[in-house]
């Protein structure tokens, strides 16, 4: 690989290169960013649901009477 870019000028490598990568798979690259992104955001809902859920039902479970609290 190093010897393609071997008599390329600097701006060949560090500025053309990369934009031709962007221009080419720049959909790719944004679908995947995009889908890490939902995948993140769905987590982190479904952790605040099941801590709301666990909360929710310890404060429930607190109020009842102690002869029902072993009780299903």
């Amino acid at each position: 690989m190093r010897a393609i870019f071997e008599g390329m000028p600097w701006w060949v490598k560090w500025i053309a290169v990369p934009l031709l990568v962007l221009f080419v798979f720049g959909g790719v690259i944004t679908s995947i960013i995009g889908a890490l992104i939902g995948f993140l955001f769905k987590a982190l809902l479904l952790v605040a649901l099941v801590g709301g859920l666990i909360f929710v039902v310890r404060k429930f479970k607190g109020t009842e009477s102690k002869s029902s609290a072993g009780e299903w």
